[in-house]
């Protein structure tokens, strides 16, 4: 007799007249009643967020929802301009940027001080536990992710807000902490001033979630679908994307290769 095949899944399933999810039924229990972001960490962490951890969840995805003309929102145009039968594809080429330059600071800054804490043994004086990681990564070549922003030169104005929401709901931990750390003490390695950016906090924030840190790129990610959504949405309503095209293939310069 063959064995009979199982595929186990606590996330949902259905049946004929009936839908299931997080061990609720859908139409009873959850439309209606649960917002989407409260739906979006229930997924991933497999529990119900409290009140709190819903209001910080929910400012990091608007803290990272758009931030202009991004290489993520350009690319996601002008795919659209290429193909505007697919608005997938244009939606997936503007999420495929999402890396270690954009959106993807959130896991790397997230991963960076989760790692540092558990260097850090028992240690929990957050200044000496941020010098010390900030003179290894310069020690090694490396960034310090969640430093520094191509825009906002002085401060990241999403940094301190979500901070203080933090602080309101109870929920800034460890990884808020040292990541404030950094700030006060990496000039003294550096030898200049950068701002906490804001992807860098809502990896903090995250990680004080108790949020898988690799899996916190895909926060990002889900926050930016909305925006690029968005931006989509406007260049339908007012093309710029054959102008973006334009303007770069007019400047182009030809440089005839020399072997």
């Amino acid at each position: 007799m063959a064995e009979e095949l199982t595929f186990p899944t606590g996330i949902g399933t259905s049946t004929p007249t009936t839908i299931s999810l997080l061990g609720k039924d859908l139409a009873a229990d959850l439309m209606g009643k649960v917002g989407f972001g409260e739906l979006a960490y229930w997924l991933v962490a497999g529990r119900r967020p409290t009140p709190g951890e819903v209001r910080v969840f929910e400012a990091v995805l608007v803290a990272l929802a758009d931030h202009g003309f991004t290489p993520t929102a350009i690319a996601a145009r002008l795919t659209y301009l290429s193909a505007p039968e697919s608005l997938q594809g244009a939606l997936a080429a503007g999420l495929l940027g999402g890396g270690s330059r954009f959106l993807g600071v959130t896991e790397d800054c997230g991963r960076f001080l989760a790692e540092t804490l558990i260097d850090a043994g028992t240690e929990r004086d957050y200044d000496v536990i941020a010098l010390e990681a900030v003179r290894r990564a310069k020690q090694d070549g490396r960034y310090v992710p969640g430093l520094g922003h191509p825009v906002h030169k002085e401060e990241d104005p999403r940094t301190p807000v979500l901070i203080a929401i933090a602080e309101e709901e109870g929920l800034r931990g460890p990884h808020l902490r040292l990541f404030e750390a950094i700030g006060r003490v990496h000039p003294q390695v550096l030898g200049r001033k950068l701002p906490l950016n804001g992807a860098g906090v809502c990896g903090a924030a995250l990680a004080d979630l108790g949020l898988p840190t690799d899996l916190l790129r895909g926060f990002a990610l889900l926050a930016r679908a909305a925006g690029l959504l968005g931006h989509l949405a406007e260049e339908r309503r007012r093309p710029l994307g054959m102008e973006i095209y334009k303007t770069v293939d007019r400047n182009a310069v030809y440089e005839p290769r020399e072997d």
